[in-house]
């Protein structure tokens, strides 16, 4: 599983330019995408395991991850790979009793101290950011910066996924700093060829 958190798209249906997040993520998935998270706030709970539902054949067709922000119950009902904590969902304690050992627990978080503390209680992998200004990660305050992500990468063992306006040219920056990974919205949804777009970003990484 952690081969294939190196790159890991976040859904969001107001990035896609009007196209089919669906089809979106299926050209992504031809390229080689190997994670996909669903990340939609504004859908209800019965939406979005909808859409989990629709997207888990294609992603296991690929041998991709499937990830559900926050919700563990959805994870577990439609046979997800992971689920992702952030500040708002049960805690790693809670969500991993839920799961059971059925499903693997990410994390996101914003500091060394939640860095830290999310390991402790059983988180597999972080998400870290936002580490460069993006319009998706505003509402959490300022970027972070690539010393930032080095001290969380050197403070935990578990792998650290940077995310917040990454692009492949910034790839080998936070590799250096230590991630292990990137997570991606706008940069592969927005992009023309979201194909493409994915390609670039396993070529930076060395696949």
């Amino acid at each position: 599983m952690v081969h294939e958190l190196r790159l890991c798209l976040v859904t969001d249906r107001a990035e896609t330019r009007d196209r089919d997040l669906i089809a979106v993520v299926t050209q992504c998935l031809s390229a080689g995408l190997p994670a996909v998270q669903v990340r939609e706030k504004d859908l209800p709970p019965a939406e979005v395991a909808r859409l989990c539902r629709a997207l888990r054949p294609l992603t296991a067709a690929r041998g991709a991850l499937l990830i559900v922000n926050d919700r563990v119950d959805i994870a577990l009902a439609v046979g997800a790979d992971g689920v992702q904590r952030t500040s708002s969902s049960l805690s790693v304690d809670d969500m991993r009793r839920a799961a059971d050992k059925r499903v693997r627990i990410g994390a996101s978080v914003h500091s060394i101290d939640e860095a830290v503390g999310a390991e402790a209680a059983g988180a597999e992998w972080l998400f870290f950011g936002p580490v460069y200004d993006t319009p998706s990660k505003r509402r959490y305050g300022p970027p972070q910066g690539l010393s930032a992500l080095e001290r969380v990468a050197s403070a935990v063992a578990v792998p650290v996924i940077a995310i917040g306006g990454v692009t492949p040219e910034r790839v080998e920056d936070v590799r250096a700093a230590g991630a292990h990974g990137v997570a991606v919205i706008s940069a592969i949804l927005a992009a023309d060829s979201p194909a493409t777009a994915t390609q670039r970003f396993l070529d930076a990484l060395g696949k």
